[in-house]
């Protein structure tokens, strides 16, 4: 989305948020492990990472895992992907063995398109952190348009997701004496010209909503007092969040105002030139994707006005400012087997990227005279996952990345008219020769076909041990990426475990977007069982087909997907033989009180309504667990600086199967925030402790 805010942070799939009031249970005997810092909880956190440490580093094969993983992690020889094309100027964030805390740096966009690119660094964040005695972790930033030289900078101590917000000169390569500022908190700004941001952030007493985000957005001025800002809207408690967007568009700039009821509706309001709040016509679960040629562009979650669910819509901005009741345009339409994942506007076209039986599609889509909408398809390699990496706003540019679990990542550049320029592309980092990739789909319960990647070495005969990786929530769709680039998937710990002999496994299953908004839906709330039963659909389908048995095949996830892992091994210990559990939700009666938790319930259902308890209970897997079963020996991590999906969560399902004698294994990291680690060394850590714990818990 072209923004004058432009936004340049790394990706992060779930929102934020701080805890808000609500009295323990007395019959939760583990309540206290949810106060992070407490002496007496960081005493067991920290037992059982010794504990855990002391026997998994112990196991045949650790170091060399470890070493291995942070040779590739570390490799110089990555994607330089340009995060944002800002006017003449190219933004990217670059890790490497020598920089684990990273470099924001920036070069002329001429370069960069002729695979020459002409870094400079801007902030070397270890550096920056040492002279300032913090642990700063790069969130991202906010720049300035036309000119893009002026950009709010997040930077979190410890890598959560509360963030100081300072204001940064591209030109000098330096922060701006006396310029705006922020103090830690989860706050979200916008440019509203160059001496005025939109903000919205933690004002004080009642001014954050039940999930911890802003409820109020003002408008400062420079040179005055953050208490001095005048109000532009304001939200209810129990709203998820009210934040303000300005979005570009050639010449002219539109902001916005999106309050959010919950995770899936808000409402929409352009902010007039006056002041005024003049609501959108769309439905409150339409998603804003882009602005182009006064035009605002969204997609459909649901049907509506005769257009149906998944399609792309718009209309003028102008004719609504004016009073008028613009005329809703179709600018495309998916068929049942597509699904529209990303816009974002160049010049004068919309880059729509979208899956097609989860493969990868780029089209443009343009507007013509006669006031008709026209696509045409990119031709970038099939087969493949596609990544809209950046569009220019001054003309038909576009950058976009292309990968497959054996193909390593290439950079194409993208213009009108001609064919894909590769930009960079990175070698081979492993023999992909000896592998095979196939896409599989299982009958679920209720005979709904989902999809699965298989990969295995060639010749591979007679079932093996099996890893099923999976997520299945907030339309957030799982494609297949190269085997050591997975870093919500414990980046090359698939390539290990293919290497050895065995199987890996990326599940589609419902509640992710790789369909749409119905795939969505057919998993939400009440139906969440849906997402569990894909899931087990898969893992009895790599039985059924000799690929792998029960109890030898693993399942993972992270966030949405730990709470799918923990589900698993409590309603079918008998189908899996172990699970890593990441960043996990697991006490669903509690998660609406803990930390983002309140935003999430538009997702999960409200745990304090009997009636939404009566079909939470019925999977929530901290509650779930009981004595005298014995289920799989589960690894279970997250971080002490996790301020998202609070680390209580992970605890508490690690004490009780304490107390019923169920071994597990704990990695808790003390920073690192919602993705457990912040450098190379320390997710490489993990790799090669989950490598060592799967091949102790599934037999050969």
């Amino acid at each position: 989305m072209r923004r004058l805010s432009v936004s340049v942070a790394t990706g992060a799939f779930l929102l934020a948020g701080l805890a808000h009031a609500a009295p323990p249970q007395p019959a939760d005997p583990y309540v206290g492990l949810e106060q992070v810092d407490d002496a007496d909880a960081l005493a067991t956190v920290k037992g059982w990472n010794a504990w855990t440490t002391d026997k998994l580093e112990r196991l045949p094969g650790f170091a060399a895992y470890r070493s291995r993983a942070e040779t590739l992690l570390s490799d110089d020889r990555k994607i330089a992907e340009p995060e944002r094309i800002l006017g003449a100027r190219v933004l990217n964030f670059w890790q490497d063995a020598a920089h684990p805390r990273g470099l924001w740096r920036v070069s002329p966009l001429a370069a960069f398109a002729a695979g020459k690119p002409e870094w400079r660094t801007l902030i070397d964040v270890g550096a920056l952190g040492k002279a300032e005695g913090k642990r700063w972790v790069f969130k991202g930033a906010t720049c300035l348009w036309p000119a893009y030289v002026r950009c709010m900078v997040s930077l979190s101590d410890g890598g959560g997701d509360a963030a100081t917000i300072r204001e940064y000169d591209l030109d000098k390569g330096a922060f701006v004496d006396g310029g705006f500022m922020l103090p830690a908190a989860k706050s979200e700004v916008a440019w509203a010209g160059p001496d005025a941001l939109y903000v919205g952030t933690d004002y004080g007493p009642g001014s954050v909503t039940d999930s911890g985000y802003a409820r109020i957005v003002k408008l400062w001025k420079r040179g005055t007092p953050l208490g001095q800002a005048t109000v532009v809207s304001e939200g209810q408690v129990s709203d998820v969040s009210v934040a303000a967007q300005t979005l570009v568009d050639g010449d002219r700039t539109w902001p916005i105002v999106l309050r959010g009821i919950d995770f899936y509706h808000h409402k929409l309001s352009h902010i007039a030139p006056d002041g005024r709040l003049v609501a959108s016509p769309l439905p409150d679960d339409a998603d804003v994707s882009d602005v182009i040629d006064g035009r605002l562009i969204a997609t459909l979650k649901s049907a509506w006005a005769g257009h149906p669910a998944g399609a792309l819509v718009a209309y003028s901005i102008p004719d609504l400012l004016a009073g008028k009741s613009p005329a809703i345009e179709t600018l495309f339409v998916p068929t049942s087997h597509q699904a529209v994942e990303e816009v974002s506007a160049s010049q004068s076209l919309l880059w729509v990227k979208l899956l097609d039986d989860v493969s990868g599609r780029l089209l443009t889509i343009k507007r013509d005279a006669d006031g008709q909408w026209r696509g045409r398809a990119v031709a970038l390699p099939d087969k493949s996952t596609v990544h809209l990496s950046a569009t220019a706003p001054d003309s038909d540019l576009a950058f976009a990345t292309v990968e497959g679990m054996l193909t390593p990542p290439t950079l194409f550049r993208v213009t009108p008219g001609a064919a894909p320029a590769p930009v960079q592309a990175l070698p081979a980092r492993f023999d992909a020769a000896t592998m095979t990739v196939e896409q599989r789909f299982a009958t679920s319960k209720d005979g709904t076909k989902v999809p699965y990647f298989l990969v295995r070495r060639k010749g591979t005969s007679g079932p093996v041990p099996a890893l099923i990786h999976a997520y299945g929530g907030f339309e957030l769709a799982q494609t297949p990426s190269y085997l050591v680039s997975e870093p919500y998937r414990s980046g090359p710990l698939g390539l290990f475990w293919v290497e050895e002999g065995n199987a890996y496994v990326l599940a589609n299953i419902r509640g992710g977007g790789e369909y749409g908004p119905a795939w969505h839906d057919a998993a939400l709330r009440e139906k969440r069982q849906n997402a569990y039963d894909d899931l087990y659909a898969v893992a009895q389908d790599l039985v059924a087909s000799g690929v792998s048995q029960t109890k030898r095949i693993a399942v993972s996830g992270r966030s949405n997907g730990g709470l799918m892992a923990s589900v698993a091994i409590t309603e079918r210990p008998d189908l899996f033989g172990a699970a890593i559990i990441g960043s996990p939700l697991t006490d669903m009666k509690r998660f609406s009180h803990l930390l983002a938790g309140a935003s999430w319930m538009g997702e999960y259902g409200d745990p304090d309504k009997p009636a939404d308890w009566a079909f939470i209970s019925k999977y929530s897997p901290y509650q779930a667990l009981r004595p005298g079963v014995k289920y799989p020996v589960p690894f279970i991590y997250t971080s002490t600086r996790d301020d998202r999906v609070h680390p209580g969560h992970a605890r508490k399902f690690a004490a009780r199967l304490e107390a019923y004698h169920d071994p597990f294994y704990y990695d808790e990291a003390i920073e690192g925030g919602h993705a457990a680690g912040v450098e190379p060394k320390e997710d490489a850590e993990r790799v090669a402790l989950e490598t060592v714990y799967l091949n102790q818990q599934l037999p050969r």
